[in-house]
């Protein structure tokens, strides 16, 4: 019976640390994307060699968050493809799982896209490194865990 007692506590503690996480990134979303996390939802899609990164506008008639949606998408890809992850860093905190690894890439170890939308933008990571893989997919997973209910997953579409 105490254990279950125990148990129970442990994951209500859980559920309010995740909370108060996902609480966190909302507070600190402004200082890091000028657009905002209401107006949007961030879709995260794995891929084999990587993923797809969105961020798509919920009203298409805001146009302005659009904007600002694109213009902090190609400032981020083309910041991630010089080896600056200090975005991701300031959001999220350093530890989040596969930014340390993707920070030790090699300049063009990872293909980084960036491609507007009519709702938004987004950036596609590809690499041939299974362990960059790896880190792309645990870093897609830490920021839909982080985001909450402003983000979801979507599904890869393999050609079948």
């Amino acid at each position: 019976m105490k254990l279950i007692a125990l148990l129970i506590g442990a994951l209500a503690a859980h559920g309010a640390l995740a909370q108060t996480r996902e609480q966190e990134v909302r507070a600190r979303g402004p200082l890091v994307m000028p657009f905002s996390l209401h107006a949007t939802t961030h879709v995260f899609t794995k891929t084999p060699d990587g993923g797809v990164q969105k961020v798509l506008v919920k009203n298409l008639s805001e146009t302005n968050q659009r904007d600002l949606v694109q213009v902090h998408l190609r400032h981020i890809a083309a910041a991630f493809s010089a080896g600056d992850f200090s975005g991701p860093s300031a959001l999220h905190g350093d530890g989040m799982p596969g930014l340390a690894r993707l920070k030790a890439a090699p300049p063009g170890a990872v293909s980084i896209k960036y491609a507007p939308l009519a709702n938004g933008a987004q950036i596609t990571y590809s690499t041939k490194d299974a362990a960059l893989q790896a880190a792309l997919h645990a870093w897609f997973d830490a920021q839909l865990s982080d985001h909450g209910s402003d983000a979801t997953s979507g599904h890869a579409h393999h050609g079948h």
